[in-house]
C-alpha cells in the first residue's frame, strides 16, 4: 500500500498542495500534521506512521523535506522504515529506495538539502547581525508605547489591578502585559553584585 506523509510547519498555512499530488500518485492513506520539522520527537503523525507501516507499504513524499529537515534524521527515518519491510520514494526528487542507485541518490540529495538549509541559516544570521549593528531592533514590536507600558507597569504594581484588566485597559493581549511585566523585573531587579 502506497502511505503517504505530508508536514507544513506552523508559520504556513495548509498541506494541500502536497495532499493532493500525493492522491494523484495513487497514495490511499495520507498521514498529516502541522509541525516544525526541527525535532522528530514533536511530531506525532510520522511517529503514527513510522509505527504503522509493515512489509509490502512505500511511503511516499511530496519533498524530501518535508519528512526531515537534517540528514541524520532522514537516515533515521529511512532506516525505520527499511526496518519496517516498507520502501520510500519522494514524488520532487524522483527518489526511490528501491534499487541501491535511487538509494545512494537519496543520500546525495539529502546531503545537498542539508547544505542548503545550512546555508539560509547562515544568511540570516549574518543578515541579523548585520541589522542590529545598524540599530534595527529585532523580534517583534512592543503592543504598548514606552509611556503606556511604564505606566501600566505602575498600576501593575499597586495590587489594584490583575494582567487581564490592564489588557483590557491597553487594548492588548495579556501575552503582552505578561511580557511587559517580565521585562520590567529583569531591568528592575538588583543584581547579585549589588546585593552583596
Amino acid at each position: 500500500m502506497l502511505v503517504g506523509y505530508a508536514r507544513v510547519s506552523t508559520q504556513e498555512q495548509e498541506t494541500h498542495a502536497q495532499t493532493d499530488a500525493l492522491r494523484n500518485a495513487g497514495v490511499g492513506f495520507i498521514f498529516s500534521e502541522k509541525r516544525s520539522g526541527g525535532s522528530m520527537a514533536k511530531r506525532p503523525a510520522l511517529e503514527e506512521m513510522l509505527t504503522k507501516i509493515g512489509a509490502g507499504d512505500t511511503v511516499v513524499v511530496y519533498k524530501l523535506d518535508r519528512i526531515a529537515r537534517s540528514l541524520k534524521d532522514l537516515l533515521i527515518i529511512i532506516e525505520r522504515i527499511e526496518a519496517a519491510g516498507a520502501e520510500f520514494r519522494s514524488l520532487t526528487e524522483l527518489i526511490d529506495t528501491r534499487s541501491p542507485a535511487g538509494r545512494m541518490f537519496f543520500q546525495i540529495v539529502g546531503a545537498f538539502a542539508e547544505f542548503e538549509r545550512e546555508l539560509i541559516r547562515e544568511r540570516t544570521r549574518v543578515g541579523m547581525a548585520a541589522a542590529m549593528r545598524r540599530g534595527v531592533k529585532m523580534g517583534r514590536p512592543t503592543a504598548m508605547s514606552e509611556a503606556e507600558e511604564a505606566e501600566a507597569m505602575r498600576l501593575w504594581f499597586t495590587g489594584d489591578y490583575t494582567k487581564i484588566a490592564l489588557a483590557r485597559r491597553y487594548g492588548t493581549h495579556i501575552s503582552s502585559i505578561k511580557r511587559a511585566i517580565k521585562r520590567y523585573r529583569e531591568r528592575h531587579q538588583p543584581s547579585l553584585l549589588d546585593a552583596a
